[in-house]
């Protein structure tokens, strides 16, 4: 089979990286792919819409709201416009490797039933270079061991992506006849992400992903990631959504994944190398703000 994927990119701002996103698709190695890119910048002089009319290719479409909708309700205007079954939203920052398409395919194809597929990142700073760091190194940590594929579903599924969160959500290829009319909840803006994916699997969806690398994920002072850890915004969601999933999944009698879910070492121990990073650059004062932070939620 050669299922078709839309690649939907849910744009703000950075023509730059726009423009590397969308030749990152059109040098995927599998057709059968199209392209959206949703313009939430609420600016008719964006520059978006000529940049992506450049191109030329019937395969490639453009939208632009004409006001801004906030970045959860514009990744929810993907999934909605996406004509595909298969639609991965592909943050207008990053970049696809070339052998993204026929890697989400294959999986999506050998698992029909799956809300969504995923794969493993690569991180790069705003130059592209390579930049992993220790929280990416403990977060694989908790993947499932086994095989290459892995096979996420019910209650031990939940307990190792609450121990762990090691699901890249950028890289993640949803299906939308298995979502049916979930998307991301709009009053999160930062964990939306893991908030779906937890919802699925405790709504009985099941997720597939690879080890392989397929995607290039990119950290820079201006992402949205970046601007809400420093606020701290990031680690008060995280914080209520956690002790949100342990509600749940007490409810359905999953009491190992609620435990895990209610104790929130990952975050706990997310802040503790936050504050330590902080305080090996000298900047002590951020350093004691990610400690007491830390203190206060003990």
């Amino acid at each position: 089979m050669n299922t078709e994927i839309t690649f939907a990119i849910p744009f703000y701002r950075g023509l730059d990286y726009l423009r590397e996103a969308v030749e990152s698709v059109l040098a995927q190695e599998r057709e059968g792919w199209r392209l959206l890119v949703c313009d939430d910048s609420g600016n008719a002089e964006s520059g978006a819409g000529d940049l992506v009319s450049a191109y030329a290719d019937p395969r490639i479409r453009y939208h632009r709201s004409t006001q801004n909708l906030g970045m959860v309700a514009n990744w929810n205007l993907c999934l909605d416009l996406a004509e595909s079954d298969l639609v991965t939203l592909l943050h207008a920052d990053d970049a696809l490797l070339p052998g993204y398409a026929g890697l989400m395919g294959d999986l999506a194809d050998r698992h029909s039933g799956a809300a969504a597929c995923f794969c493993a990142a690569r991180i790069v700073d705003d130059e592209g270079r390579e930049r992993p760091s220790m929280a990416d190194t403990v977060k694989g940590f908790f993947s499932p061991s086994g095989p290459d594929e892995m096979c996420l579903e019910g209650e031990p599924a939940l307990r190792a992506l609450m121990a762990g969160n090691f699901i890249m959500c950028p890289t993640l290829c949803y299906r939308k006849s298995r979502l049916g009319a979930r998307r991301f909840w709009q009053g999160w803006k930062q964990v939306q992400d893991l908030e779906l994916t937890s919802r699925l699997l405790m709504d009985g969806e099941q997720l597939v992903g690879t080890r392989e690398v397929a995607y290039t994920y990119r950290r820079h002072a201006e992402s949205a990631t970046q601007i809400q850890s420093e606020s701290m915004l990031r680690f008060d969601e995280e914080f209520e959504l956690f002790d949100r999933v342990a509600e749940r999944a007490e409810a359905l009698g999953w009491k190992p994944a609620a435990r895990v879910s209610r104790r929130k070492r990952i975050l706990r121990l997310h802040l503790l190398y936050r504050a330590l990073r902080e305080l090996g650059r000298g900047r002590v004062g951020a350093s004691a703000s990610h400690l007491r932070y830390l203190i206060s939620r003990t």
